[in-house]
């Protein structure tokens, strides 16, 4: 806490502004933005990578949550302030910190998978930025952040040789996924048959649970997808730099709606707001996995067509 509180007395609002942009890089939506980019327009082998840091860094990172229940700083400490703007999105338990775990597993992804220079040196940048602004806001203390950040390095280099030079990309994929579906499986057994002390703090409970149905709806839809696409579709991520654009954004529009548009629907039809979570986030991976994908080739014509015109 000492740490933080000398970071609270040099606290500005320009360093204020710019660390809760920074900050943003570790979010979920820059997650699906950059797992998208990569699985859509880049190399899928790069996606399911990146994407696979991300879902099993999740439910890794809320299993510890719930099983170490520390508080954020200023529950610690009440005379501790935080930047406000930063408290929206501090949900949960404070150890380890999600952010730091994000950020770190994805762009350290990023970094160890590619050769361009520049792009390794922005990300290793935000591999320490992200993590600093974390504690920079207040919202998490410095055992919070370097655990993250161990534990996202383990998965950036654990899975790599998996990925990067599996001579069974098929093969490896389908355990890999097994792996993660039990895992997920095993933390939501844990959400609701855990017999967690009566001072457990209700709410973080609830962020967990919801959290265990989300990440099992995603990681079994992004199973799915991957056998329909090596089956059926077998899509190029390859195109022209303008369709690879409209691919990206078009394409996230719809995965907006479903995460969004669907939420209280769902919640009406399913009668139960967790199962609801966990079909959207399943709905999101199928789309994003599959159902669009079937599009690229329309959309490679497309280009070839206005090239030869």
């Amino acid at each position: 806490m000492e740490f933080l509180k000398w970071l609270q007395e040099i606290r500005n609002p320009v360093c204020d502004a710019i660390f809760s942009f920074i900050t943003m890089f570790g979010e979920e939506t820059i997650f699906i933005l950059i797992g998208l980019l990569f699985y859509w327009c880049i190399s899928k082998k790069q996606g399911y990578y990146l994407l696979s840091i991300g879902l099993i860094g999740t439910v890794l990172n809320q299993f510890l949550k719930l099983i170490f229940r520390i508080p954020r700083p200023w529950v610690q400490d009440e005379s501790f302030k935080i930047v406000e703007s930063a408290r929206e999105q501090a949900t949960g338990y404070s150890f380890p910190s999600g952010h730091t775990q994000t950020s770190v597993g994805i762009f350290g992804g990023i970094a160890l998978w590619n050769k361009n220079k520049t792009a390794k040196i922005i990300c290793i940048a935000l591999c320490v930025l992200v993590p600093f602004s974390r504690m920079y806001l207040g919202v998490h203390t410095p055992l919070d952040v370097g655990v993250s950040v161990l534990l996202a390095l383990v998965l950036v280099f654990g899975l790599y040789p998996l990925l990067r030079k599996a001579s069974n990309e098929i093969k490896t994929m389908r355990i890999l996924f097994v792996v993660m579906t039990i895992f997920a499986s095993v933390f939501l057994m844990f959400v609701h048959l855990n017999n967690f002390p009566a001072d457990v703090d209700e709410e973080n409970l609830a962020h967990g649970t919801e959290t265990a149905y989300k990440m099992l709806g995603v990681i079994l839809g992004l199973w799915l997808s991957f056998e329909i696409d090596n089956r059926y579709i077998k899509f190029q991520t390859k195109s022209v730099w303008w369709v690879q654009v409209l691919k990206l954004v078009v394409g996230l529009l719809p995965i907006l709606a479903i995460k969004s548009g669907l939420k209280n629907p769902l919640y009406m039809l399913l009668g139960n707001e967790l199962i609801a979570d966990g079909f959207r986030y399943f709905l999101i991976a199928i789309f994003a996995g599959f159902v669009w994908p079937i599009t690229f080739k329309y959309w490679n014509k497309l280009s070839k067509k206005q090239v030869g015109e």
